[in-house]
């Protein structure tokens, strides 16, 4: 697997690793398997693939668990090379090729970071990524079921998952072309698959002429977008012709907050890059949540089955405390952005920087005066920040605006924590509880109610409806939070935004 410079490594990079599965809190993962492919773009065929188990630096990582979930055993890696053996292979592999897979912006890069922090040399760089969970999530959606691979696959009678790397790719790319062949041909005859039931009834789209929602239309939309990008960039590689666009090369990754809406063009039926437009990768779980957590769909607030008393914030893999964040270990990088354009991503130790945070005091109440590009009500609301989050907080700010003026942006940083209106000594932050419209408009964040027994229970919501939700955050109730940390940069104002992923609101 080792093309000339020649070809400008022109082929997608599928791949996917199998990890062992972190068994309490601040435990790594460790790399027991890596698989890719290599897909030429635009005949969208297998041109060669690679695959090896991987023994890890601690074997005892791996535990019945990680077993349960990949069935790769302890005696399994014992004759494995290590990753310091295949990280030139791997390296090949992906370095300056596009990276494809399902839920790899989350989980599978983040590992890849990982395992070349941990022998000390420079990770590969994609030149774009194709997140197929976050994409079909928006543009396919939930007619499948969850958006589990397993379920898009027994959905399209594509046999079961096995959970190992080489056969999971080539599950992903079958997935990817069967979806865009749907999405393709209900874009096509939009009448006669509505009419015909293959288009679900509650789908709901938006009008190319005035971006507005209307039901009943394409499930692809050629609307120009306004709202907000995870990770997902649209690239045209220099061997492509101008006006030419291949349906899966047209997907590449970006991050951002809100992007600037580019000039509406004519967009041709197949093409795939505006579903890209419109991502969000938010909700986007670990390898380990996304295959462990139901998806229920509810018609009205309900709450679903208990979870665990330890299954609170700071047991949520990938998140730290903020006094397990070591400052010096934060670093801020430039990711692929929209057209070409960039954003920052926040790491530590090779990581993405997510934090969690227990017995946050709402400040004040939920905020539902804005509305993004789809209409829904951006919600957020503010809480008291510690001293210690406000110093983990106050880093990020000032590494992030450093690379931010370096790079040559004018606009105007806002800091993420707050000390406004006489409250210098009582900082506060806010938390967005993001929206996304599938068959149905629901939140992003998961949101638990938390007994003072420990135990918390999922809520389930209808709608997203601020009746239901400002109620359960009323100034003066104490939340524990999972939350990530997204640049944005738009309309000459810049900073980080803190978007929840999880919170659990604490009974009165």
């Amino acid at each position: 697997m080792s093309p000339t410079a020649d070809d400008a490594r022109s082929e997608i990079a599928f791949f996917d690793v199998e990890t062992t599965v972190p068994t309490r809190s601040g435990q790594r993962f460790a790399i027991l398997e890596f698989g890719s492919i290599l897909v030429c773009p635009r005949k969208l065929v297998e041109l060669d693939n690679y695959s090896t188990l991987v023994q890890p630096s601690d074997l005892s990582l791996i535990s019945s668990l990680s077993v349960r979930c990949n069935g790769i055993s302890h005696d399994a890696v014992l004759s494995a090379p290590t990753f310091a053996e295949i990280a030139d292979k791997v390296y090949d592999i992906l370095h300056g090729r596009i990276w494809a897979g399902h839920n790899i912006l989350k989980f599978d890069c983040a590992r890849i970071r990982e395992a070349f922090a941990e022998i000390g040399r420079p990770a590969p760089e994609p030149k774009g990524t194709i997140d197929s969970l976050a994409l079909l999530t928006k543009k396919f959606g939930r007619r499948a079921g969850d958006m589990k691979m397993a379920t898009l696959a027994t959905y399209f009678g594509l046999g079961q998952q096995t959970h190992r790397s080489l056969d999971d790719v080539r599950m992903n790319l079958e997935v990817v072309k069967y979806c865009a062949t749907v999405l393709f041909l209900e874009s096509s005859l939009p009448d006669i698959f509505t009419t015909n039931s293959w288009i679900s009834p509650n789908a709901t789209t938006r009008s190319r002429s005035n971006g507005k929602l209307s039901n009943g239309e394409s499930s692809v939309s050629s609307s120009t977008p306004g709202q907000k990008i995870e990770e997902d960039r649209i690239l045209s590689p220099a061997n492509q012709r101008v006006g030419e666009a291949h349906p899966i090369f047209s997907l590449l990754t970006t991050n951002a907050d809100e992007v600037v809406e580019p000039d509406t063009v004519q967009a041709d039926a197949f093409r795939m890059d505006s579903l890209s437009i419109d991502l969000r990768a938010d909700h986007l779980l670990s390898d380990v949540a996304m295959e462990e957590q139901p998806d229920n769909q509810n018609s009205d607030i309900s709450v679903s089955s208990p979870v665990a008393a330890s299954e609170g914030c700071s047991g949520y893999a990938g998140f730290l405390e903020p006094e397990e964040v070591s400052i010096p270990s934060i670093c801020a990088y430039f990711i692929p952005f929209y057209r070409g354009s960039q954003k920052i991503q926040l790491s530590h130790k090779g990581a993405i920087l997510q934090l969690c945070c227990n017995n946050l005091r709402v400040r004040f109440g939920v905020n539902d005066k804005y509305h993004n590009h789809a209409g829904l009500p951006k919600f957020s609301f503010v809480v008291d920040a510690s001293p210690t989050l406000c110093q983990v907080l106050d880093a990020c700010d000032r590494i992030a605006q450093k690379l931010s003026i370096d790079s040559g942006s004018s606009s105007e940083w806002r800091s993420i924590v707050s000390r406004k209106n006489g409250f210098v000594n009582s900082p506060t932050i806010r938390l967005q509880i993001p929206t996304v419209n599938a068959d149905v408009p629901r939140y992003e964040t998961e949101i638990y109610r938390k007994e003072s027994s420990g135990s918390a229970e999922k809520l389930i919501f209808s709608q997203c409806n601020a009746a239901e939700i400002k109620p359960l955050l009323s100034t003066g109730t104490l939340v524990d939070a999972c939350f990530s940390l997204d640049h944005y940069d738009y309309q000459q104002n810049a900073g980080i935004r803190l978007v929840a992923k999880k919170l659990f609101i604490h009974s009165n």
